[in-house]
């Protein structure tokens, strides 16, 4: 018994190659034969529910004979290669002919998060529910169910860290509200001057005479992104602005809440700086935006929300555009173009 399943590859072979024998199974085979070159050898082999069982069985002349056909077939996350999942493939013996096939998630964990009967339930309707795939009679269909199937998964594994990444921000942002400016060594009495109560307010409060002005969200493929921006006056403004920002909870629910660049001139000296906030390379960018606009004295901070799918490089251009819509309904390109008066960048950021 232990010889017959030491080789998951070989035996699922041998298998193949008994149902290619039945006139009425070719197109099982065939298509088994077809994932396992998509997949590779060691991706799929036969179904066994406990250690010692017998395999599913093999037709001696037809498909009459035999109940459904089990194989498990073991996948890696497209964006995520380190994560795998396993899935159990049934196969009636009316199939292709009359009836789909059946597929059921076996992998209790997709990472590091217990799978939920939503998505469990849902792989298991792929074939029969509205919201799953077609399937017409005569068509194998395995392949694209399982495609499904990864799809399906990713998204809701990245919805998963997203909301463990904005678990962490919150938890993060409450810790350091709850400890700034309290010694260690020193509680904090209840009789707390009125001072340094308004010093403990200040932590999350908008620093006076700073507004945000915040532009319509731009929506791709169910990803948000929200353009904010402010006039800063001086570079101890930044983190009290993001600070506040933080401390709103939509915002640090986000998979990338505050994404940044500023500028700001104090005398003769110009100070500047970004922030990617886990998004590579975007800060910069808007670090950029601002040093060809030429806008000094200004603070903007863009906001995502991932949507579940993947945009590629259309994120930084919803960044940039998140950012320049800010920009405009704050009038900061106004007033560059009021201070370069009909030069080269005149007419730029008009309202629309």
């Amino acid at each position: 018994m232990d010889t017959e399943v030491s080789d998951p590859a070989m035996e699922l072979r041998d298998f193949v190659a008994k149902l290619m024998q039945s006139s009425d199974l070719e197109s099982v085979a065939s298509e088994i034969d077809v994932l396992q070159s998509i997949y590779g050898d060691h991706a799929i082999h036969l179904y066994h529910s406990s250690p010692g069982s017998p395999r599913s069985g093999v037709p001696n002349n037809s498909s009459s004979a035999l109940g459904a056909i089990r194989y498990e077939v073991s996948l890696n996350l497209p964006s995520h290669e380190d994560i795998s999942i396993r899935i159990l493939v049934s196969i009636p013996p009316t199939y292709p002919a009359s009836n789909p096939p059946q597929l059921q998630l076996l992998s209790r964990y997709i990472g590091a998060f217990g799978v939920d009967s939503s998505l469990f339930g849902s792989i298991l309707r792929t074939f029969i529910s509205v919201s799953g795939l077609e399937w017409t009679p005569e068509s194998v269909c395995v392949f694209d169910g399982l495609q499904n199937v990864l799809e399906r998964c990713e998204v809701w594994y990245e919805d998963k860290l997203n909301r463990e990444t904005a678990g962490e921000l919150l938890r993060e942002d409450a810790h350091t509200r709850n400890h700034v400016l309290v010694e260690p060594d020193k509680p904090f009495e209840a009789s707390t001057t009125a001072d340094e109560k308004d010093r403990v307010l200040l932590d999350t409060a908008l620093p006076e005479n700073i507004k945000i002005i915040e532009a319509e969200p731009i929506v791709d493929r169910k990803s948000v992104f929200v353009g904010r921006a402010c006039r800063i006056s001086d570079p101890s403004q930044v983190p009290l602005v993001l600070n506040h920002l933080m401390s709103e909870r939509q915002i640090s629910r986000a998979a990338h809440p505050i994404i940044n660049a500023w500028r700001c001139q104090v005398g003769s000296v110009l100070h500047q700086d970004n922030d990617d906030d886990g998004e590579t390379a975007a800060g910069s960018r808007l670090a950029h935006l601002l040093s060809i606009l030429e806008i000094n004295n200004v603070l903007v901070v863009v906001t995502r929300w991932f949507g579940g799918i993947h945009l590629g490089p259309d994120r930084f251009k919803h960044i940039n555009h998140a950012a320049r819509n800010a920009l405009e309904l704050g009038g900061f390109l106004e007033q560059m173009d009021e201070s370069k008066g009909a030069g080269r960048n005149a007419g730029k950021g008009r309202k629309r």
